[in-house]
């Protein structure tokens, strides 16, 4: 509660009536104000109650929000608390989301279209690297997409050893890419 007395608009602390009396402003219309923000914080406490402690200082340095027998009007509270809430919803609306930062790298903009060009050239030329015999086949299957029967005639071989081919010739093109500085993780 302390920290919901302000100072004076001249710097110093309020007199013991004053602060009395914003004690009281506090017992007398902080819990319907906690309620109202509550429905517009989607049930936020922390914030409705943030919102409230500015309200009631907003209340504290404004005299015109007291009525003639010196009591705090609420509607003036109420209207305030809205505003202050509206200002909030909105300041968090403006800002983009924020991720937690196990997340972001999954939003990263994967590399321009030059890191793609060279990448897809070092693939060739390890795709090239490899014998004939492994190459056609990881070629029909994996970049022409055939099936494995397909390939079988194609390559004019049973589709066992087209298979054969394939598992061999992914292996030797993982290592050339290795051997080039791609990065592969464990199982990867």
């Amino acid at each position: 509660m302390d920290a919901l007395v302000p100072d004076t608009p001249t710097g110093e602390r309020p007199a013991a009536s004053d602060e009395r009396a914003l004690r009281e402003l506090y017992a007398a219309n902080a819990p319907v104000l906690v309620s109202f923000l509550l429905r517009l914080t989607n049930g936020d406490r922390h914030k409705a109650e943030d919102i409230v402690q500015e309200t009631l200082v907003r209340a504290w340095r404004h005299p015109e929000a007291r009525s003639a027998d010196g009591r705090w009007s609420r509607a003036w509270l109420f209207t305030v608390a809205r505003r202050i809430a509206i200002d909030h919803i909105r300041a968090v609306q403006a800002r983009p989301p924020e991720l937690p930062d196990e997340r972001i790298d999954g939003f990263a903009v994967s590399g321009d279209e030059l890191d793609r060009l060279l990448d897809a050239r070092e693939v060739r030329a390890a795709l090239a690297a490899l014998p004939e015999r492994l190459r056609t086949a990881v070629v029909a299957i994996y970049f022409q997409q055939y099936s494995v029967t397909e390939a079988a005639e194609l390559l004019g071989v049973p589709p066992g050893t087209v298979k054969s081919r394939t598992f061999y010739g992914l292996r030797a093109l993982r290592e050339e890419l290795v051997a080039r500085g791609f990065p592969f993780g464990p199982g990867g």
